[in-house]
């Protein structure tokens, strides 16, 4: 995410729109980037526009310390309906619904009654330095990495890799395809193939930090991922009688198509532990493909700006050095807290769960913050910019999802055993 992408109206060109990776135009938002961009420096610039080397005044810096209150009590309130919603649900026809809906709903909707109530008292702007969803989502996405263990793929069954590598593959190419064939900006074309191949949200986190995504795509995609996902809790069971799958190929099939871990264990738990199993094992691989597509994806958009650095006129592509400084590298610090997880995992068993639960819990919250202030800084206009289009290709994808999933989960776990 870029450092004109805070513009606080959302007001960045439409000209990002269209086409296959090789005919995009180079007249993007990217064209307008230094070298280094917020996605490197996230302390830079922001809503509040004040330089990095600037010292706020006093006022200012009281403003900004309210704001920061404003996104710890809506990351408060989060956590309390995280946890109040299901207590409240259980026992009724809700409660499979109120167990699956996850953070990233109530942050952001808590985020878009704060953006209302501070637009509406005139305090929005004034508030607005403290919203620092760039550093939030960085910070957690590097905390992430500790949740996601290196040796997972080693302890997975080598089924649940080939379908997560087959179906991550060809989702994300039929998604990004579709995307261009509808004109959707790149940046939401990268936001949406990644969440739907993937696993949802997080992906889209890793995405829009490697291609400098705005905060409103990802708050769009992030909508999306929930809308698609809460109905799949309940109907993919219901598929699994119907075709008569066996309780692994039911839960390769959910865990490869259900883009939330919530969601996830919510259906394979509705067909049963050991589908729950499969599935959980399936959406852990597919995990762990989340830092390589942001590695794939920086590289594209590095080398897709040489026409705006001018190395593109002169017949020469971009360097090493264009793909380092574009590099998000906040990547870099989610895959050492990987290996770092995975060496304390397997070396200090007695400590090991606290230490994880220790990192999940502070990644949670760094989040939870983080979508708390996307809705903050919410702005309409983007998404009327972006219509129907983006609904209509997540939809697309994510029968393409379940199809291409169910092929593979039948042909992989026909003879799967317990």
């Amino acid at each position: 995410m870029s450092a004109e992408n805070t513009d606080p109206h959302g007001s960045d060109d439409a000209s990002g729109k269209g086409g296959p990776p090789e005919a995009a135009a180079p007249a993007t938002t990217e064209t307008a980037a230094p070298a280094t961009t917020e996605a490197e420096a996230p302390g830079t610039g922001g809503a509040s526009g004040v330089p990095q080397d600037a010292t706020p005044p006093a006022a200012s810096r009281g403003w900004t310390a309210l704001g920061l209150l404003v996104v710890l009590a809506l990351a408060a309130a989060t956590r309390f309906l995280e946890s109040w919603v299901p207590e409240v649900a259980e026992g009724t026809a809700l409660s499979g619904f109120a167990g699956a809906v996850e953070y990233p709903v109530y942050a952001i909707l808590l985020g878009l009654a704060g953006n209302l109530v501070l637009s509406l008292t005139g305090l929005l702007d004034r508030l607005s330095p403290a919203f620092r969803t760039e550093f939030l989502i960085k910070t957690g996405l590097v905390l992430l990495g500790s949740t996601v263990l290196f040796d997972v793929i080693v302890r997975a069954a080598g089924p649940a890799v080939l379908q997560a590598l087959v179906l991550v593959t060809s989702v994300f190419l039929f998604t990004w395809w579709l995307g261009g064939r509808l004109g959707l900006d790149d940046r939401l074309r990268a936001l949406l193939a990644s969440s739907v191949s993937i696993c949802g949200v997080s992906a889209a986190i890793a995405a829009a930090g490697a291609v400098q995504a705005k905060k409103e795509q990802l708050a769009y995609t992030a909508s999306l991922v929930i809308l698609f996902a809460v109905p799949s809790i309940f109907l993919l069971p219901w598929l699994v009688q119907v075709i008569g799958l066996s309780d692994a190929q039911a839960g390769a099939w959910i865990g490869g198509n259900i883009d939330t871990t919530a969601a996830v264990a919510a259906s394979g738990a509705i067909v049963g532990e050991e589908a729950l199993q499969i599935a959980s094992i399936v959406k852990a691989t597919q995990n762990v493909l989340m830092g390589v597509v942001a590695v794939l994806l920086t590289a594209y958009f590095a080398f897709r700006v040489a026409a705006a650095d001018g190395t593109a006129a002169e017949g020469r592509r971009p360097g090493v050095r264009t793909l380092w400084d574009r590099f998000p590298k906040f990547v870099l610090g989610f895959l050492v807290a990987s290996v770092v997880a995975t060496l304390w995992a397997n070396n200090a068993a007695e400590d090991a769960q606290a230490g994880l639960d220790t990192a999940k819990a502070l990644r949670d919250w760094f989040l939870i913050a983080a979508f708390t202030s996307i809705g903050l800084e919410f702005r309409l206009g983007s998404l009327r910019e972006a219509g129907w289009r983006p609904i209509g290709v997540f939809g697309a994808a994510t029968v393409f999802n379940l199809l291409v999933g169910l092929l593979l989960a039948m042909l992989l776990f026909r003879d799967f055993s317990f």
